[in-house]
């Protein structure tokens, strides 16, 4: 959930388990009066009772027909290594409460995870789909033209291409026979995804004769591996048994309160901090450090809670050797002074430069003649786009409960604000604010306008030349 959440709503994994936590709680449904919409929602578990299975395959049958519902319900088996299969997994606790009906009772975030909760469930119910894989090979020769009489993967194919002079062209796809659950939910995929790895290409026969539309030459180089996302750290986190659906949130946040890792778009980023503290944990500290230590530890407390361990021997076993690596680490562990950034502000209490320091709970501006001058304030990740009301720089702010949205920096003298991100570029119609509103749009606060983002996004590279 808190995956599928991120990749396909933007959700962090706060705001996912804040949101599950009022759908299970209970909303009021009108004359229903108060209702939990969902099951238990910090679980890793994969089973389902079998009267939610026969109602979503009574609802599947009604509304998609007999070839949608498989012929026995199916059994999927957890991915996480010592799953708590306690509850049932996480679906709708009526599939007959359609999103579409309860709507009118709900916030939009409440709607939107309910929507995917509930589509997803009724998916897993439904019957597979079924994928022909196809591999097409096009040809055309030096004029531009096909010659008709080459559609194939014959192995004489290259040899026949040189004397002809003709180019080929290979699609690798696939083609959909039946939709089976595709036709209510097709599973998000992440960035590092290629883009071709699940193309679906339309039908096609041998010798067809095809017209050229574009032809857009791409040359791809050898990447590293792309930073982590909240969905993909949870995958990760996931597959390697460490934490829970319950304590993945907390890590997250923790990681980002603390300025061991940055935002940028849907991407953590470690700072500096982050590396440093990484860098001395793992020398000295490496058993702890290890990727599998959380995993066996849990495996312990499983068999603890099992009556297969004793509590006191596992803490002994674990405290000996790590209580020696804290004394060792005591004495031998170096302070390590992180780089101050200046800021373009002098202090206004003693005329020194402020400096970008990093502190319990993030990143804050003081002085620089600390300890003489003790001057703090809050430190503001400027977003370069301009108020639209006063001129001041819009920066990005966080509610109380960790919500990311954008504010003056005047406040509160002037108290503009935005639930979306604003852009450096203005408006192409009247030179107004524009805000990112979807994946593919933008739109204009003055005159309400929407343009393509990839039109937007070519403007600021422009502006970024030199």
């Amino acid at each position: 959930m808190q995956q599928e959440a991120n990749r396909r709503l933007g959700f962090t994994a706060r705001r996912t388990m804040q949101v599950a936590q009022q759908l299970y709680e209970g909303v009021e449904l009108g004359e229903e009066g108060s209702v939990g919409l969902i099951t238990y929602m910090r679980t890793d578990s994969v089973n389902v009772s079998r009267e939610a299975q026969d109602e979503a395959r009574a609802f599947i049958t009604e509304t998609f027909g007999n070839e949608f519902v498989p012929p026995t319900p199916p059994v999927y088996k957890t991915r996480a290594r010592a799953a708590q299969e306690a509850h049932e997994a996480i679906r709708p606790t009526s599939v007959n409460r359609i999103p579409q009906a309860v709507k009118p009772f709900l916030t939009r975030d409440q709607y939107r995870l309910y929507e995917l909760i509930w589509k997803r469930f009724v998916a897993s119910q439904m019957a597979p789909a079924v994928l022909d894989t196809t591999s097409v090979d096009i040809v055309a020769d030096t004029q531009g033209r096909i010659p008709g009489d080459i559609f194939s993967v014959d192995p004489a194919l290259s040899a026949e291409l040189v004397e002809k002079s003709a180019y080929l062209f290979r699609a690798t796809g696939s083609v959909i026979r039946f939709p089976g659950f595709l036709a209510l939910y097709e599973e998000a995929k992440d960035d590092e995804t290629p883009k071709q790895a699940d193309a679906h290409l339309p039908e096609l026969h041998e010798h067809s004769v095809l017209d050229l539309l574009a032809l857009v030459p791409e040359q791809h180089f050898t990447q590293p591996p792309p930073r982590y996302t909240e969905a993909t750290l949870v995958r990760v986190l996931e597959e390697k048994g460490i934490g829970r659906p319950s304590t993945y949130a907390p890590i997250l946040s923790t990681l980002q309160e603390r300025g061991y890792v940055r935002r940028e778009g849907k991407r953590l980023i470690p700072t500096e901090l982050g590396e440093v503290v990484t860098n001395l944990l793992v020398e000295h500290f490496p058993e702890v450090m290890d990727v599998g230590f959380t995993a066996r530890l849990e495996a312990e407390l499983d068999r603890i809670a099992g009556g297969e361990r004793d509590w006191v021997q596992v803490l002994r076993d674990f405290y000996g050797p790590f209580s020696q690596r804290l004394e060792a680490a005591k004495e031998n562990m170096p302070t390590v002074a992180l780089t101050e950034e200046e800021v373009d502000e002098p202090c206004e209490k003693c005329g020194s430069p402020m400096v970008i320091k990093y502190g319990r709970y993030g990143k804050f501006i003081a002085c620089s003649n600390f300890p003489q001058c003790r001057n703090t304030r809050p430190y503001l990740e400027k977003t370069g786009a301009t108020c639209p009301e006063c001129g001041g720089d819009i920066v990005v702010r966080r509610t109380r409960r960790g919500r990311t949205f954008y504010g003056c920096a005047n406040y509160p003298r002037c108290e503009w604000s935005s639930w979306k991100r604003p852009l450096t570029v203005p408006c192409p119609a009247c030179g107004g604010l524009l805000v990112e509103e979807h994946r593919t749009t933008v739109r204009c606060l003055a005159c309400d306008e929407r343009w393509p983002r990839d039109v937007v996004e070519q403007a600021l590279e422009k502006t970024a030349q030199p």
